[in-house]
């Protein structure tokens, strides 16, 4: 399976992902420059997080709109599957790739700690490998994380059930003071309608090791290659 891993102007978190799939995962990754429309090769792309462009404007708000993501929606089209996680999430918002927005912390302080989240819907492919109510610890990293949507977009995702991650206590307990951002219903991830495009705040990446306080995050790592794996229809070259 091919990975690509985008590239923008102030990424951080690209080294990162790269080194859990080649290093961990074992398999070809590739990174792809911000200005790079060709996503041909690639049967999952991520986007890690970091500040890109600088976070000017808001942030994700300039790399929702470079060429790459511009790129996305014919990829996914074709059954790529995408994970953007925290700028990446904001990324994918601002591209309309997924509901919602990612506003101010609450705190209006930026956090960096680790957090717990409880698995809403396994029916994804980055979630297929994982119980429902199961409780993964991964770290956050952010300013901008606070989620929201409005009434009609919130009734709709629901329904939906395109709420995959909410932050909860380490029991599975979804409550406010488990809630590190003020995000809406403590939503910490959501997807595409058609669940190939997944959103989350938190970090897999740096929950891939022991050495790293966890492997919570291979969790999910571990279902996206299986899916890639075991059903060859998801990219239809």
């Amino acid at each position: 399976m091919r990975f690509g891993v985008i590239v923008f102007p102030g990424t951080w978190s690209d080294c990162d992902f790269h080194y859990v799939i080649s290093e961990v995962l074992h398999q070809p990754v590739t990174y792809v420059w911000h200005r790079d429309r060709n996503l041909g090769e690639f049967d999952s792309v991520i986007l890690p997080g970091g500040f890109s462009y600088g976070d000017y404007l808001r942030a994700g708000a300039v790399a929702g709109r470079s060429p790459v993501v511009e790129a996305l929606p014919e990829f996914v089209a074709r059954g790529g599957l995408v994970l953007g996680s925290c700028n990446g999430f904001q990324i994918l918002c601002e591209a309309g790739l997924l509901p919602g927005a990612l506003m101010r912390n609450e705190c209006l302080q930026y956090r960096c700690q680790s957090t717990h989240l409880v698995v809403e819907n396994v029916d994804t492919p980055f979630t297929r490998g994982l119980r429902p109510g199961q409780v993964l610890a991964m770290p956050i990293s952010h300013g901008e994380g606070k989620y929201y949507a409005d009434p009609a977009t919130l009734a709709r995702i629901t329904k939906q059930n395109q709420i995959v991650f909410r932050y909860a206590t380490a029991d599975g307990q979804v409550t406010k003071a488990a809630n590190p951002n003020g995000s809406l219903e403590n939503i910490a991830g959501v997807v595409n309608e058609g669940g190939t495009v997944l959103g989350l705040m938190p970090h897999p990446e740096r929950a891939a090791e022991p050495a790293m306080g966890g492997t919570d995050g291979l969790l999910i790592l571990h279902s996206l290659l299986g899916s890639l794996v075991e059903d060859g229809s998801f990219l239809k070259r």
